[in-house]
């Protein structure tokens, strides 16, 4: 398979050998009998490997990871999260936008558009490639775990001060490969998941906090002192939960939950002084 894909010369140089595993073989084995049975496979060929084509792997300062391809006519085109211009924004990535406006104050664009992210340093990646047209997640399971694993493995052997957002269960799977104390890890739940009234992000946002837009670069590069930064707004209970104020289920995974109160030892009753 490696000898057939076109992959970016600084990602082929780390991961292109994973293309010559038997599983690899598979893959490409099964998508071109999908195809001779007249199945619409998105996104076309040319650009499944598109997230890798705009970002090299020395300019990556943000990874974005989803789960798999928007399965609808026109919408994929190899960046996650991302469609073409023209073609209406999808909820997940309006989602993505109402928060960015709600938490950095940057007017919602009127498109999809996101490849002038991945030029600037933001890696748009699923965990699966490709899915047939209409069928949602038809492709997990069918061998491109392990290349996007491979990925985010090199990410995260030879790079520090990254930061990781791993969107929905499926993609948080990741969140193993990635060490925590050189890169920050974030597990939001998929923006599609959850209705525009009730946010996925603060809506406060913290002096750094790391969300994609014209002001994302100045916190892609955490010290290791503000990885585990408090948000503004958490309550005494979140702050004992180790919870952010909007959830536990977004907050970072590299911040150790502290004892909660009701397990802590009670100190000893104060006998009255006599007199």
């Amino acid at each position: 398979m490696n000898d057939r894909v076109k992959l970016e010369p600084s990602w082929k140089q780390r991961i292109g050998s994973y293309l010559d595993r038997a599983d690899m073989e598979a893959l490409s084995v099964f998508l071109r009998e999908e195809k001779a049975r007249g199945k619409t496979i998105y996104p076309p060929g040319p650009d499944i490997f598109n997230a890798f084509a705009h970002t090299p792997f020395d300019r990556v300062r943000v990874v974005i990871l989803g789960q798999d391809p928007y399965h609808g006519p026109g919408q994929a085109h190899g960046l996650s999260f991302s469609v073409r211009p023209g073609v209406r924004v999808p909820p997940s990535l309006q989602n993505m936008f109402k928060e960015i406006e709600a938490c950095l104050g940057i007017p919602r664009p009127d498109h999809g558009y996101l490849t002038p992210w991945a030029d600037r340093g933001v890696l748009l990646l699923n965990a699966v490639l490709t899915v047939e047209a209409g069928q949602a997640g038809s492709h997990q399971g069918k061998g491109w775990e392990g290349f996007t694993d491979a990925a985010i493995d090199a990410l995260n052997r030879e790079r520090d001060g990254l930061v990781f957002m791993l969107w929905g269960s499926h993609a948080q799977k990741k969140g193993q490969l990635i060490d925590g104390t050189r890169n920050l890890r974030i597990f939001p739940t998929a923006p599609a998941a959850r209705p525009a009234s009730a946010p996925f992000a603060p809506r406060r946002a913290p002096a750094r906090w790391p969300l994609p837009g014209p002001r994302q670069f100045r916190c892609a590069e955490l010290p290791a002192s503000r990885r585990a930064y408090p948000w503004p707004g958490r309550t005494a209970r979140s702050r004992a939960r180790g919870q952010a104020p909007w959830g536990p289920r977004a907050r970072s995974a590299d911040r150790p939950a502290p004892p909660s109160a009701r397990n802590r030892p009670r100190p000893p009753d104060k006998k009255p002084a006599i007199a």
